[in-house]
């Protein structure tokens, strides 16, 4: 059952519990130890979800990108590159123009 431990020694680890915590006690710590591995079980199950929402989403990019796009298509305002400058799409506002100095 868990490797070399057998049903005597189970039973003499629950003894020494027992005399440890007290009958008492004995139902908070099994519902504290429940409600840990199921956090443990649903942060697992989580992880994964964001792991292959991830990975979708890198593979609809990676597919963007492959597709051909048409003559007819404008390019779109966050790749465009003009001959003097390149737009960021996290630039949302224009330049300052730069101050003269004053005589």
């Amino acid at each position: 059952m868990f490797g070399s431990l057998g049903f005597t020694e189970l039973i003499l680890i629950l003894f020494i519990v027992l005399i440890i915590f007290g009958a008492g006690k004995l139902p908070q710590l099994g519902e504290g130890v429940g409600k840990a591995i199921k956090g443990f079980k649903k942060s697992v199950n989580e992880a994964e979800a964001v792991d292959l929402e991830a990975q979708n989403i890198a593979d609809q990019q990676a597919q963007a990108q492959v597709s051909p796009q048409g003559a007819d298509a404008a390019p779109s305002p966050t790749t465009a590159v003009q001959s003097d400058q390149t737009v960021s799409p996290v630039q949302t506002t224009q330049p300052e123009p730069a101050e003269t100095p004053k005589s």
